[in-house]
């Protein structure tokens, strides 16, 4: 069942081809877009360039409109501790993906009935920081495939293996206006 989901993931805000373009087209897109109004026309033009591009797209904290336009997956904050989407159908390559900081938002995902976890913050200095140590011990709670998040640049990319992790994310590691061009 998993042998389709992805190893490494992009969180975007903005369509820029031109980044995207820069990138192995085994690493998909995850939408984020907190605001209430929510621009379809421009979730589809990505799906459609997704697609041509063989490239997996998710949507952020939206499940009805990630099934009703037929998108890769959803995936789902760690704010979101809706089990509603438990209820609506979806379709056999739909994947529901999510994020968790600690052990409470780790068995929510998992009640979530999430298919991967992103665990965050690894290196990324900030509220929700784990540093390694941490991080490897919320790994071993939980079953389901994971994936670090947070701070995971050039620099330290190496070290993830030294941790059981299915993959990896980010912004700024694929940002090619801070990194330059890349590849990953």
């Amino acid at each position: 069942m998993h042998k389709d989901l992805p190893k490494v993931y992009y969180f975007i805000s903005k369509f820029d081809k031109n980044n995207i373009n820069k990138l192995n087209r085994n690493i998909a897109l995850i939408y984020r877009n907190y605001n209430k109004n929510v621009d379809k026309s421009l979730i589809i033009q990505i799906k459609k360039y997704c697609k041509l591009k063989k490239r997996k797209f998710f949507l952020s904290n939206n499940f009805k409109l990630a099934v009703k336009l037929g998108l890769d997956g959803v995936y789902l904050p760690s704010f979101n501790n809706d089990l509603k989407h438990l209820n609506f159908p979806k379709k056999k390559n739909f994947y529901v993906i999510g994020s968790a900081h600690n052990y409470k938002e780790i068995k929510n995902k998992e009640l979530q009935k999430v298919d991967l976890i992103f665990i965050a913050s690894l290196f990324n200095k900030k509220k929700t920081y784990l540093g390694l140590n941490k991080f490897m011990v919320l790994t071993r709670l939980t079953n389901k495939k994971v994936i670090a998040l947070g701070g995971i640049n050039k620099k330290n990319i190496k070290k993830l293996n030294l941790l059981n992790v299915y993959g990896y994310s980010g912004i700024s590691l694929f940002d090619s206006k801070k990194n330059g061009p890349t590849k990953y």
